[in-house]
């Protein structure tokens, strides 16, 4: 084990060293940082052919990815989730269900394959790029899953992007109240810090509500990954049979949601604990660049950002038409 993690090293520097670059670029000049991870990792993916930086990269892409999405546990408690009432609670849960059955018919239509259907309805309904990561890690590997992986990750977060930019303006227009624009913004940006900016630009009241309808989408995200992984665990090869049905990752989101909303978890934690998840989560995705070239990308063509917008117009929809029911 500590061989292993010795040989990690350089790949495990050059992944925090991206993710460092790109939170002060992504600071400096704005914009989401995941995207720029993504961008910034591709530009090394020369080094993959060195066998002392594949090490780390393959560590940081698979390991530190599922200790962040665990991390977002601390975020969540039960209380704040009571505390917006069974109408919007109600239809948070029926956006991502619908999303991601209607995702996955559309996927299929577009003519992608099923797991990547799954992904990228599955970003779109619940987290953008952790959701993404999250149902990745679950899903059977193959020769282009990494490759399906990035470009969801990509096409989300752009989507967020103009989201973020594009549905205040709608908000506003459609003459939504503070609270109510808080749920729409909540229940249909992909991406947690394109929400934040989101619901900020229209007042302190939308952004908190905003930011706590989004901690409710990425609660979904334990049922679903176990769904998911549940239904995948039958169709995996004889070498991952081993595996168990649920990934540890998911079983210390769980953990973390119940510890934090029984309120054993201090402030200093939560002060620590929810960057380090950030870090985590932002230097696997560097990995995951690293990993991808464009030349790959450029062969899929545009089918799968298709999918993700026609994706995410029907959960737009869908919210709409429960933010007038529950008005």
């Amino acid at each position: 084990m500590t061989d292993t993690l010795r040989d990690a090293v350089p790949g495990l520097l050059l992944s925090a060293t991206i993710a460092l670059a790109v939170r002060f670029v992504s600071d400096e000049l704005g914009g989401p940082a995941m995207l720029y991870a993504l961008l910034f990792g591709m530009a090394f993916n020369f080094l993959t052919e060195d066998e002392r930086f594949a090490r780390g990269i393959r560590f940081a892409s698979r390991h530190i990815l599922r200790f962040g999405v665990a991390l977002l546990g601390i975020r969540i408690t039960t209380t704040e989730v009571m505390d917006l009432g069974w109408p919007a609670l109600a239809l948070i849960v029926a956006a991502v269900v619908v999303t991601i059955l209607i995702g996955v018919l559309i996927g299929r239509a577009g003519g992608l394959k099923n797991d990547q259907s799954i992904l990228s309805a599955g970003a779109v309904a619940i987290c953008g790029a952790s959701a993404a990561l999250a149902i990745a890690s679950v899903l059977p590997s193959h020769k282009d899953h990494e490759r399906n992986t990035i470009l969801t990750v990509a096409g989300v977060t752009a989507l967020s992007t103009v989201a973020m930019v594009v549905y205040p303006v709608l908000v506003s227009y459609l003459q939504y109240d503070d609270v109510t624009a808080g749920v729409f913004l909540g229940a249909t940006i992909h991406d947690v810090a394109q929400v934040v900016g989101a619901g900020y630009i229209i007042s302190d009241q939308a952004g908190e509500i905003s930011t706590l309808v989004k901690l409710i989408r990425v609660a979904c995200l334990v049922p679903v990954v176990i769904v998911i992984s549940l239904v995948m665990h039958r169709r995996r090869s004889a070498d991952a049979a081993g595996e168990p049905l649920l990934p540890w990752f998911l079983v210390i989101f769980v953990v973390l949601v119940i510890v934090n909303s029984l309120g054993w978890v201090p402030a200093q934690a939560h002060t620590v604990l929810t960057p380090v998840s950030s870090w985590s989560l932002l230097t696997a995705v560097a990995a995951l660049g690293v990993k991808t070239s464009l030349k790959s990308l450029a062969e899929v063509g545009p089918a799968p950002v298709g999918v993700m917008l026609a994706q995410t117009v029907v959960l737009a929809l869908f919210v709409m038409g429960g933010v007038a029911l529950i008005r």
